[in-house]
């Protein structure tokens, strides 16, 4: 480690996740204000990470880089260049971010369809002609008459797609993400993720892309669930921010793994944070506690965590806002890896999402198409098997040998891939991996004015925020927090309106 700015001011960061790594890396390079970042994991990156299993490089979760806003484009690429005739070549550089062709499809009735959903010639062989008519009447009758007042996802899917395309293509798949009926779930969901998404712009996308041919990697005019390229690092997301996690390091931060915040302490009037508790294990399982003064805290652990820390004798939190923060619910997720010999399917998907009733499986990815580096035997097929499940949940106690054939038996139900096809197995477990919008979630207005009243308190990122944010939103977050930071401001509104004002909304 290089030494760095001298300064008496310090900023813990709860998580070396995109939104705690930005902001360190962005507070050495614009403040001289010293990071301090705890982590309680041992591995870089947070959801965000890349796993490594006998060679075989695994992205938790598929992390596509793409962005509307220039700032975030501009900062990845000045991380990892470009891959270009004249420039990084990733045959012989690693440091390298490619550029990616973009396939997704949905696997429904035991075949394979665009998404978002295309009116081409095999999606209509696919439903028939009888299913389509029924999908293009439903969406004019909700053209026509829409539900007035939104007041869940399944109101607000309804409104886009009609009933009948909706219950063939979202509803299985949305339920299998959230375990929950969508009419249980809030609209805000819908607003966070797939707000500029219908079939009228799915159609109008279609007959621009028959007559354009734009190789503009930002393709700010499309929506985000219809880009067709997108980058992505040589050895998957953890790369990345193992490079910025070095960045921050040799500019002066600090980066403690295995640490885990467990208090929050603040001065008697409660409206400033003055030290951390830290609980460390070491290589031994030695578990020690330590106190660290700051001048700023920058926290992305789950807000539940966060009231929980911050409550105590001296400072209690009032007992409505520990209620609802107690109430609120996050949705975890399983991923198996498999190593193939071959698909029975065609294999240049990234995604496919399996919307099919009879299985438990949600999502798979194909490793080989976000990075063929990812492989390590090119003539194999890598690929993840992604399960949403509640920590504690029988699914999610299952064995890891028992989860495995599970995984293997639902692949040959779906004709994916044959059992003997399979040479490797991996099983990984992500607690929190999505934040929910049911439970208590229609009261988090009062969290967050309560958590607004701390003056040099930065929630940030997905789970900082119980915000379903994507990668891009996460790390502007951290970015408005250090510019609040920076300017010596309390108020959070800009940092809260990421994701939600115009200016920042991925439309999906």
């Amino acid at each position: 480690m290089t030494s760095g700015k001298e300064t008496n001011k310090i900023a813990i960061i709860a998580g070396a996740g995109p939104a705690g790594l930005t902001a360190a890396l962005e507070l050495l390079r614009t403040t001289d204000i010293k990071p301090l970042i705890f982590e309680m994991d041992d591995i870089i990156g947070g959801i965000s990470r890349t796993v490594n299993h006998n060679g075989n490089r695994m992205d938790i979760g598929g992390h596509r880089f793409f962005s509307k806003n220039d700032s975030v484009m501009s900062w990845w690429l000045d991380i990892l260049p470009l891959e270009s005739p004249n420039g990084s070549n990733p045959e012989k550089d690693d440091l390298v971010m490619l550029c990616r062709s973009r396939l997704s499809r949905i696997l429904f009735l035991r075949k394979l369809f665009d998404y978002p959903i295309s009116l081409n010639e095999d999606t209509i062989r696919n439903l028939g002609l009888w299913r389509m008519f029924k999908i293009g009447m439903s969406y004019l009758k909700v053209q026509l008459l829409p539900k007035r007042k939104e007041k869940s996802l399944e109101d607000f899917m309804i409104n886009r797609f009609g009933v009948e395309l909706y219950q063939t293509f979202f509803r299985d798949y949305t339920e299998k993400l959230w375990g929950v009926p969508c009419n249980k779930i809030s609209p805000e969901w819908g607003g966070q993720r797939i707000k500029g998404l219908s079939i009228t712009k799915t159609i109008l996308h279609a007959l621009k892309q028959t007559f354009a041919n734009s190789s503009d990697i930002h393709q700010k005019d499309t929506e985000t669930s219809l880009i067709k390229q997108f980058l992505y690092p040589k050895f998957g997301p953890g790369q990345l921010w193992e490079t910025v996690a070095g960045k921050v390091t040799e500019l002066g931060g600090e980066i403690h793994m295995n640490a885990k915040i467990v208090g929050v302490n603040r001065d008697k009037n409660g409206n400033r944070i003055e030290s951390v508790v830290v609980e460390s294990t070491d290589a031994d399982g030695l578990i020690t506690k330590a106190t660290y003064p700051c001048d700023y805290f920058l926290s992305t652990m789950p807000v539940k965590d966060l009231i929980a820390a911050l409550s105590n004798e001296a400072t209690p939190v009032p007992t409505e806002i520990r209620q609802i923060s107690e109430g609120l619910v996050y949705r975890d997720f399983i991923t198996v890896g498999l190593l193939l010999d071959k698909l029975e399917i065609g294999t240049t998907d990234n995604w496919i999402y399996v919307q099919e009733s009879d299985v438990k499986l949600g999502r798979i990815q194909i490793f080989n198409n976000w990075s063929p580096y990812l492989v390590s035997d090119p003539s194999k097929i890598w690929i993840g098997l992604e399960y949403f499940v509640n920590e504690g949940d029988d699914m999610w106690t299952k064995p890891d040998a028992d989860f495995i054939q599970l995984a293997i038996n639902e692949l040959d139900k779906i004709h994916i891939a044959k059992p003997q096809s399979v040479r490797d197995s991996v099983v990984y477990h992500i607690k929190k991996a999505y934040p929910a919008y049911f439970g208590t979630y229609g009261e988090f207005a009062k969290i967050r004015d309560y958590l607004d009243t701390i003056e040099n308190l930065f929630p940030m990122g997905r789970n900082g925020m119980h915000k379903y944010n994507n990668m891009d939103h996460s790390m502007l977050t951290a970015m408005e927090a250090v510019t609040c930071i920076r300017e010596g401001s309390s108020d959070k509104t800009n940092l809260w309106n990421v994701n939600t004002e115009e200016d920042y909304h991925e439309k999906k």
